[in-house]
């Protein structure tokens, strides 16, 4: 990440074009207002390419003359008018279709465009920005993308990786959103361990939305296992059950003469597992176990813990 903000405080010391790559949730929007900000020229103009479908596309970026189509009794400027002057921030460039992609190449180009149903070309300078949670170049070679338009773009570029790469920001990133949305809100040693043992697919979004859910439920001041996601909590007791990071033994399960462990055994232990990481309470354990505490009260019973 030191190297990205390298990266970042060199292209906000330039108009040149720049591709932001990263995957879903890794924060590429606030990478690309952090590169416009170092400058702040102008106004920062959000293009969503994955919400621009059909007729649409074109109203959207180039605006439409009045009497362009039904309903169109105003001229409307564009997103690339409004950009001018500073910069278009083409999210998700990757899902742009070919068509509007050899339209948006001619405008990098030109700086001219013109309106849905207008005679005249107009002008806008802006800097151009794309992000992509896409694999560009192999885009390319499968002809989805246009490779001038990706020459275009690929001028100055940044990865960010994903947040599984980078597990060391973990304790970092918690604080700074338990002080954005807690209330004096702590993490203990054994939730930290948790949330460190998961990949975050979704990377700091979906960390983001967790510590936010977290908080929503629990008043405070410490929050529990019981807090976390069942997608969290499922994630570190599958690699504490296949020994891919320290946890509990209970013992090794009783299997059959064919050597199938019957389910009943497997359902014991988890329940013996879960009793033993939260030292015995049965409301976390519960929760852990995605069950209810009344079920967890008759399988205890039924099984004689």
């Amino acid at each position: 990440m030191k190297q990205v903000h390298r990266l970042v405080s060199r292209m906000g010391k330039s108009r040149f074009p720049a591709l932001i790559l990263g995957e879903t949730g890794t924060g590429k929007e606030l990478v690309a207002r952090a590169i416009h900000n170092i400058e702040g020229r102008g106004p920062f103009v959000v293009v969503d390419c994955s919400s621009l479908v059909g007729p649409l596309m074109e109203s959207e970026l180039f605006g439409y003359a009045k009497g362009a189509f039904t309903g169109a009794h105003n001229q409307k400027l564009g997103l690339l008018d409004s950009a001018n002057g500073g910069t278009a921030f083409f999210d998700e460039i990757g899902e742009l279709p070919l068509d509007m992609q050899m339209k948006l190449l001619r405008v990098l180009q030109e700086k001219e465009f013109r309106a849905v149903g207008g005679l005249s070309q107009r002008s806008s300078n802006f800097r151009v920005i794309a992000a992509t949670n896409r694999d560009l170049a192999a885009e390319v070679e499968a002809k989805r993308f246009r490779q001038d338009l990706y020459y275009r773009l690929n001028v100055m570029r940044v990865r960010i990786p994903p947040l599984r790469e980078r597990k060391e920001d973990l304790p970092l990133l918690i604080s700074h959103f338990l002080d954005r949305y807690g209330n004096g809100h702590q993490l203990p040693e054994d939730v930290l361990n948790a949330l460190a043992e998961y990949d975050w697919p979704g990377n700091v979004r979906e960390l983001e939305h967790t510590l936010q859910q977290m908080v929503a439920m629990n008043s405070g001041p410490w929050l529990s296992l019981g807090d976390l996601p069942s997608t969290v909590v499922n994630r570190a007791l599958e690699r504490r059950a296949s020994g891919g990071s320290p946890g509990p033994v209970i013992g090794p399960a009783r299997a059959g003469s064919n050597g199938i462990v019957p389910l009943a055994e497997v359902e014991r232990r988890a329940i013996l597992d879960a009793l033993d990481y939260t030292k015995g309470d049965r409301t976390v354990a519960a929760a852990m176990l995605g069950i209810g505490r009344t079920t967890l009260y008759r399988k205890l019973k039924e099984y004689g813990l």
